[in-house]
């Protein structure tokens, strides 16, 4: 089987985390059979701890003909781990139609592909599907995103109320049910995309390190005519932060990376301009100002990573105007 001519791809990207991944690995092994003519490739991102090397023996051990390993020559960031098998697979004579993003550190549940696919199929104007996420302790995580903007940082800063209420409908986090819900993004922690997205809206945008890059790209296909929708009825188990540690829900918050903050940056100068940046910049300095002035006043927990007020700073384009990391 060649996996650059498979009518369904799954892609995982790997980064020193090979136990995830061969985990992820054996629950999809039940589930490739479902689909016709269906491939997993794992893209490491150069871990250098042999993380290929222990992915592609396991592989071998299980006989599964529809897995491969590829090693990746940098750590090039997630986007650009997805598009280095996107990219070869995209240049194939018969290139797959669907391609699946999927985390290491996910479990995909009965019919989770399926579901997704057969919600394309159907529907020739939906370009992005993704579904309802559970925790390791079974609790359901049913969420999906708003883009971010101006108004969105206004509440994140300010963590009010009464604010939060009067911006419910621009709060980047949404809430979902068990509804099927067009949606402005989904996580690229389980994301299945038509191949006519790639063709049309473009790869994933690899100058985004992590995180922002699935909230690009699910803009970009957007402004490209396509639809984004959420699937609950698809649901895969997800270890939030489990490599980074940045989005974990258990956990108190790291320190900010700057991978982070440079992808925040370039995401709203990219797409909106030096300008919105510089507002947006601005109001989510003040507010989240105000906001830790007032935790302090009121004695509340502090919950915010650290010296995110100072990482802020430096970083808005009032003093790095360069949009790229």
């Amino acid at each position: 089987m060649e996996w650059t001519t498979c009518d369904y791809l799954v892609v995982i990207v790997n980064y020193r985390t090979p136990q995830r991944t061969i985990d992820c690995l054996e629950e999809l092994s039940s589930e490739v059979s479902k689909i016709p003519n269906t491939c997993v490739v794992v893209v490491d991102n150069d871990s250098q701890d042999q993380s290929c090397e222990l992915i592609s023996s396991h592989i071998a051990e299980r006989g599964w003909p529809w897995a491969f390993a590829l090693q990746a020559p940098k750590n090039g960031g997630y986007a650009y781990g997805n598009n280095y098998a996107i990219r070869q697979a995209l240049a194939s004579d018969s290139p797959p139609d669907y391609f699946h993003l999927l985390n290491p550190d996910t479990e995909v549940r009965e019919d989770a592909m399926v579901i997704l696919r057969d919600f394309l199929e159907e529907r020739p104007n939906v370009g992005i599907a993704g579904g309802c996420f559970e925790n390791p302790d079974g609790s359901l995580w049913r969420i999906a995103f708003r883009f971010p903007s101006i108004l969105s940082e206004i509440d994140r800063g300010l963590k009010l109320g009464v604010v939060t209420k009067l911006l419910s409908d621009h709060i980047v986090p949404k809430e979902m049910s068990d509804q099927i819900e067009q949606v402005d993004w989904l996580p690229g922690a389980s994301m299945l995309v038509r191949r006519a997205v790639f063709e049309t809206a473009g790869l994933m945008d690899e100058t985004y390190f992590l995180y922002y890059e699935e909230t690009d790209f699910c803009l970009s296909a957007k402004r490209a005519g396509w639809e984004c929708w959420y699937v609950p009825q698809s649901r895969v188990m997800h270890i939030a932060g489990d490599s980074t540690g940045v989005t974990s829900r258990d956990t108190k918050p790291k320190r900010a990376p700057q991978y982070l903050l440079d992808s925040r940056r370039r995401y709203f100068v990219k797409n909106y301009s030096i300008f919105y940046a510089a507002a947006a910049d601005a109001m989510w300095i003040v507010c989240f100002a105000l906001w830790r002035l007032r935790r302090k006043i009121q004695r509340k927990e502090d919950t915010d990573p650290p010296q995110l007020l100072w990482d802020s700073m430096r970083n808005s384009v009032f003093v790095k105007r360069r949009s790229t990391p």
